[in-house]
């Protein structure tokens, strides 16, 4: 077998194994960034789902069901945090593992509030692949 196949068997492997076809919501007002995020996750193997507007997350969360929420703080509409605490509050979306995503961060803030609504981790823009993926997997088996 010839290194450029065994490469690409080796990825797609992994990719499989890592990710068991997770169904992961990406919250993002910024449509190119929500684009390289879904992109990321795709070719590790994630199905995505794609939301621009915090205001539709709690319904579609409701109905489709995803394993993971990123979930970007500083939006138009509403901010995160009022997002994470509307999932927060139903019973049908509360036990979803949202991950923050963001630029800023000051510390007591948010860890305050990430106690209080659930957030179960911070990820900061930008990140790496591999930093995405490893903390997807890191809440979904607290979840």
């Amino acid at each position: 077998m010839d290194a450029k196949r065994k490469l690409k068997k080796t990825r797609t492997r992994r990719s499989v194994v890592t990710s068991a076809k997770k169904k992961v919501m990406i919250v993002d007002d910024d449509k190119d960034f929500l684009e390289e995020v879904r992109e990321m996750l795709v070719e590790h193997g994630y199905n995505t789902i794609l939301a621009t507007s915090g205001a539709t997350v709690s319904r579609s969360a409701k109905r489709l069901k995803p394993d993971v929420i990123l979930l970007d703080i500083v939006m138009r509409d509403m901010n995160g945090f009022q997002v994470a605490g509307n999932l927060n509050e139903s019973p049908e979306t509360a036990k979803i593992p949202v991950i923050a995503i963001t630029g800023w961060f000051i510390r007591e803030e948010h860890n305050r509030l990430m106690n209080t609504l659930g957030i179960k981790a911070i990820l900061m823009k930008p990140f790496k692949p591999l930093d995405l993926v490893s903390s997807i997997e890191g809440v979904s088996g607290r979840a």
